[in-house]
């Protein structure tokens, strides 16, 4: 079930927006300034950008998390 994406002021919207395009990856600092958790976020740009622009968002939050560790043997698979 998807989180409801919280009423905020026009003014803390833009905070939000402005502190998650500005952090890589964005949604800790997003929870520790703002209290808002991931899937809230998520909601809250969904409903305030346009499709292109949360795309291009969700696009640099893929390209800043970290790369998978690949096990090598003999230490994993």
């Amino acid at each position: 079930m998807a989180k409801t994406a919280p009423r905020l002021s026009p003014e803390e919207t833009q905070r939000v927006i402005a502190t998650a395009w500005d952090d890589t990856p964005p949604f800790r600092k997003v929870l520790v300034q703002h209290g808002i958790g991931h899937g809230e976020l998520v909601a809250l740009l969904k409903r305030e950008l346009t499709p292109a622009a949360y795309k291009l968002w969700v696009s640099r939050t893929k390209a800043a998390k970290a790369p998978p560790s690949k096990g090598t043997w003999p230490h994993g698979r």
